[in-house]
């Protein structure tokens, strides 16, 4: 069975990934910092006949992203497909002049340390996977990943350096069959909405995924 690790799953876009890939006969890791919230998320879906497990770690420590992601393989399968989706901090979003040394040592963690750990667990795994399988790597950013915003420079910064390796990922793994991909959600999602639901940022997800034509999606908006 093909798996899919979520990692900042929660009960927006998470939840409707989760559900999109499930679908399509994935099952799912849901890993966050809350056991509690992620196991009650995969007990639901589970009630919704979608495979799910719930597993914790910490994205700002490189470490407990690797022996997570060691422990979702050990339970459920080898990752074929692997979103890193986490919320930033609020502490991340300071305007540029107010930004000190300290203040983007937490958004350098989140974005581009965790990123690369989790990653580097998973390629090996990625590499062995029988013919026909599609693996993929899937990055959510906000706008500011793309278009640097003043009132935000922690995200600004770090997003950036995310948005450099996962472009690099995308031209050297593309050799390989991994797909690498960026989708950019300016601004908030919106329960509901047709351009910025939850539900609708699932579906590029997945289009990313399945077509593996496009390195980037931006969606419509601004932060």
């Amino acid at each position: 069975m093909s798996v899919m690790a979520i990692i900042g799953a929660g009960r927006g876009l998470g939840a409707q990934v989760a559900r999109t890939f499930g679908a399509q006969g994935y099952d799912i890791a849901l890993i966050a910092r809350n056991q509690q919230r992620v196991t009650d998320l995969a007990h639901d879906l589970s009630a919704e006949g979608i495979t799910a497990g719930g597993f914790v770690a910490d994205v700002r420590d490189p470490d407990s992203i690797t022996h997570t992601l060691e422990t979702v393989a050990q339970a459920m399968g080898p990752i074929e497909v692997l979103q890193y989706s986490p919320l930033p901090d609020k502490t991340f979003l300071r305007p540029v002049l107010e930004t000190t040394v300290a203040d983007l040592v937490g958004p350098v963690e989140f974005s581009i340390y965790g990123p690369v750990a989790a990653v580097r667990q998973v390629l090996p795994g990625m590499r062995y996977l029988p013919e026909g399988a599609k693996p993929s790597i899937l990055f959510v950013n906000g706008g500011s990943a793309t278009v640097p915003n003043k009132g935000v420079a922690g995200t600004s910064v770090a997003f950036a350096g995310l948005t450099a390796y996962a472009q690099l990922l995308h031209e050297v793994l593309g050799e390989e069959g991994i797909q690498v991909s960026q989708l950019i959600i300016p601004g908030a999602m919106v329960e509901g909405d047709p351009v910025k639901g939850p539900d609708v940022m699932a579906g590029h997800l997945w289009d990313l995924h399945s077509r593996r034509d496009a390195f980037r999606f931006t969606v419509e908006g601004s932060d």
